[in-house]
């Protein structure tokens, strides 16, 4: 008799600290990924609707420049050439592309929202220079995608927060099976709303 009180009350005091567990858990996930959870559900809709706030607008600069004919012959290198440029237009990201030859140096700088193209003609030193750019909206919708973020960011934080996410949801999904009173409800909707998705993705996707 003593035993079966014995596990009645270890059952009841698991099911206690587990509810306890998960509660806590799902309260600092969505607490730690409330940044990020806002910040892809709002570039979700800009990125969708790239035209309602200026999105899809761009400002492109064209300029020029010259370097010297004798620098040049002189094989500065990759790195010397693409920190000279940047230094001397203040140009932003990550060099993309370096190419060459016999005739020309090309060069394309990127970051999130931003490019710029340098051809180099290398007989006559002369340089063109065409640098575009974006608004905010247009910069956030491309760190959501992750275009040319780099991958510091494109694994701290869209993976962090897809793993953040994940946790989120199913923690929240454990924590609903311990509500007796909203269980059945609430699974009914869960399964709802999965098969909305599968139904939109089936009847009304091209």
């Amino acid at each position: 008799m003593t035993s079966i009180r014995n596990d009645s009350g270890f059952r009841k005091d698991w099911y206690r600290k587990s509810a306890s567990a998960f509660r806590w858990l799902h309260i600092y996930l969505s607490m730690l990924g409330f940044g990020a959870i806002l910040f892809f559900a709002v570039t979700g809709i800009t990125l969708n609707h790239p035209t309602w706030l200026g999105g899809s607008e761009q400002h492109v600069e064209d300029l020029s420049g010259e370097f010297s004919v004798e620098w040049l012959q002189n094989d500065p290198g990759d790195l010397e050439i693409a920190e000279t440029l940047r230094e001397r237009h203040r140009l932003k990201g990550r060099v993309k592309e370096f190419e060459s030859d016999e005739y020309e140096y090309m060069l394309v700088y990127k970051s999130p929202g931003y490019a710029a193209d340098v051809f180099i003609d290398r007989e006559t030193g002369k340089y063109s220079l065409t640098v575009s750019s974006s608004n905010l909206v247009a910069v956030m919708n491309d760190l959501h995608k992750g275009r040319d973020s780099g991958p510091v960011w494109n694994v701290l934080v869209i993976d962090g927060s897809a793993v953040l996410m994940l946790l989120f949801s199913l923690s929240g999904f454990a924590l609903l099976l311990y509500i007796k009173r909203h269980r059945r409800t609430g699974l009914i909707t869960a399964v709802v709303g999965t098969l909305l998705i599968f139904g939109v993705w089936i009847w009304w996707t091209p």
